[in-house]
């Protein structure tokens, strides 16, 4: 796993010179602290920092093809790497090293810009073709790994993290349509970066940019399969080839030149990739996991079952952080404010697997794949609601539902009851969309600071951006429509950054099995009556795991890594909230009303309703402000400490 970047400049002035690759490179370096590399050229200049994973002595980056006409930086691990390489190396091309990402280079010489259509893996690419001049940036199916860039008239720069960008010296200004979706959502939903002017690229997207007309153009070459109407094919038998397929999956991930372990949640989806995991491995799995004090938290008996099962190497921490300096580190991690507090977990478990190996396995991807997300069950409850006219057209069981004492515990029945409430009468996709947000449409109007603010914001709300991917995937199987959309969006830039910049920050490489190609086109062309069967979640993927799993890990409800927020906010954080929330730091920032802000801390303390949601959104965007426009740090520097 390695960290990217570059430059190319379009104009006719100076060339790159190599401080300025390295300026960029600097705070990737926790992405990759065993080597790092500059390649310049007149215009153009690539950096890479590398986690030597697979041929740890041969590999240094950025690396060329024989005659040095085509160059590469490249983030990622890709997983039929042999397979391309005996079929590469029999249509004549010549290897020096054992890398995937020699491998890379001779797949453009052979196909051009259709090489990652041959791919499966995560991966950010890089390649500078000097011959064609022209560069070409890709990044994976699934948007597993990041690649943002920015474009003007003189130059395009490129990185893994957004602080690599403003090491170029890029202008910082805010993007407010990408703020408004942020306080939906806990996250920045890409194309768009909360800095005006940045953008992702998007997963299975293929970015070029010829020198000689500074003609830019971004290209589709890979979608999740869409199928009009879905049905389980004549003689299928689902689980069994389910089963086949994960245990070929997890075979092809484990290889490494370096130890590999694997988080271990006591969730299904982690469980069963360790006990795939433990049929491949000729030494016991090292598996991590945390725990809490707090009983509604701590989820780690589950995982210590699944470990004593399969007789694991189990490392296990108590997590009793100090909160303060969690929440201001993890603001410097992220590129963008990110509100997911599991974050938090996510973090101390990396940086506990940090300790005794490089690469993990874990079981991120598999809600959306099988469909394990309670919204689901919601969606399928929803349908039966709406054909109570008379019961839908009323507002007193919102008002009613919305009386219920408030609660700390983790995703409480309270919340979830009310959640549904609120968004049952509204259509499909709007009510799937109102389960997950934290700041509805209203709510943010009356929360912008003034009428220009609002005016910015407004014409688009979020729940269209999710509307062209459900447009999209036109599909009569409407769960499969939503877990297409949930694909697109909350997976990429919710669970999967999350996981990137957490396990980055400790140099750590995080795989994810569930998320492998073979694995979500196989999913994607069944029908939803086999993931969410009545309420049942995961129906298939359950099923396949009963053999290998114990009962009670088959039969729990989805949990997480989740930290608990609620009690932070009126113990440990209370201060500074106070401080990051204040009328002053509000005012100065430009973009809230401190009325509102301030009204909303006031309730929340007084018990008159549960804003602790929100106000950690909004702590998190105080805080990325403070780190990127008041004091203009770059973060991300050195780990974090739990």
């Amino acid at each position: 796993m390695c960290g990217i970047c570059g430059k190319l400049r379009l104009d006719h002035a100076l060339p790159i010179e190599p401080h300025e690759i390295t300026a960029m490179c600097k705070p990737l370096r926790a992405r990759g602290p065993d080597d790092q590399g500059v390649y310049v050229d007149g215009p153009v200049g690539l950096g890479a920092t590398r986690l030597a994973i697979i041929d740890v002595a041969g590999g240094h980056m950025p690396l060329s093809n024989e005659d040095g006409s085509i160059w590469i930086a490249y983030n990622g691990e890709i997983y039929n790497a042999p397979q391309l390489r005996r079929q590469l190396e029999q249509a004549g091309h010549v290897f020096a090293t054992a890398t995937d990402t020699e491998v890379i280079v001779h797949l453009y010489e052979e196909f051009g810009d259709d090489f990652a259509e041959h791919l499966n893996g995560m991966f950010a690419v890089a390649i500078w073709d000097g011959q064609q001049q022209r560069l070409v940036l890709a990044r994976d199916p699934m948007g597993i790994k990041p690649l943002y860039y920015y474009r003007s008239q003189d130059q395009l720069v490129f990185g893994s993290e957004m602080k690599a960008l403003l090491a170029a010296g890029i202008e910082r200004q805010i993007d407010r349509t990408a703020l408004h979706d942020y306080l939906s959502l806990n996250y920045v939903p890409g194309p768009r970066s909360l800095l005006d002017g940045v953008h992702k690229l998007p997963p299975g997207h293929v970015l070029t940019l010829e020198r000689a007309t500074n003609q830019m153009h971004i290209r589709k070459y890979w979608d999740i399969p869409l199928v009009e109407h879905p049905v389980i094919p004549r003689g299928l038998d689902a689980e069994a080839e389910l089963l086949e397929l994960l245990r070929q999956i997890v075979r092809d991930q484990m290889i490494s030149d370096v130890p590999v372990g694997a988080f271990l949640s006591g969730g299904v989806d982690s469980s069963m990739v360790v006990a795939l995991m433990s049929e491949v491995a000729k030494t016991p799995v090292r598996t991590f996991s945390i725990g809490f004090r707090e009983r509604s938290y701590d989820e780690s008996a589950y995982a210590r079952m699944v470990a004593e099962q399969y007789q694991t190497e189990h490392h296990e921490l108590i997590l009793e952080p100090d909160a303060v300096a969690i929440v201001q580190g993890m603001a410097d991690y992220f590129d963008e404010p990110f509100a997911d507090s599991s974050a938090v977990a996510v973090h101390a478990v990396s940086q506990l697997a940090a300790q005794q190996v490089k690469v993990v396995l874990s079981g991120d991807g598999g809600d959306e794949v099988f469909g394990g997300y309670a919204t689901y069950q919601a969606d399928k409850l929803a349908l039966l609601y709406r054909r109570f006219p008379r019961i839908v057209g009323s507002q007193w069981i919102p008002w009613i539902v919305n009386q219920l004492p408030t609660s700390d515990k983790k995703v409480s029945f309270d919340f979830k009851l009310k959640r549904f409430a609120n968004g049952a009468s509204l259509p499909p996709l709007a009510a799937h969309v109102a389960w997950k947000e934290f700041f509805s449409e209203s709510m943010k109007g009356r929360l912008y600071a003034n009428e220009h603010v609002r005016d910015a914001s407004t014409p688009r709300p979020t729940v269209e951006l999710m509307q062209e991917y459900f447009d999209h995937y036109r599909t009569d199987d409407l769960l499969n429509r939503l877990l297409y959309v949930d694909s697109k969006v909350q997976l990429v830039d919710g669970m999967l950054t999350k996981v990137d910049r957490m396990s980055m920050a400790n140099s750590l490489e995080v795989r994810v099995p569930l998320l492998d190609l073979r694995l979500v086109e196989f999913m994607a062309r069944l029908p939803s009556s086999l993931k969410v069967r009545g309420l049942q979640l995961k129906r298939l993927f359950r099923r396949a795991a009963r053999t290998l799993l114990p009962a009670a890990i088959l039969r729990r409800r989805k949990a997480g890594f989740h930290v608990p927020i609620p009690r932070w906010l009126k113990t440990e954080l209370r201060e500074m909230v106070g401080d990051y929330l204040s009328r002053s730091m509000i005012e100065s920032q430009g973009f809230l009303d401190p009325d509102v802000v301030e009204q909303m801390l006031n309730d929340h303390a007084r018990g008159r309703a549960d804003y602790s949601r929100n106000l950690w959104n909004l702590l998190m965007f105080s805080l990325w402000h403070e780190r990127y426009f008041t004091t203009g740090s770059e973060a991300g520097s050195e780990p974090l400490e739990v």
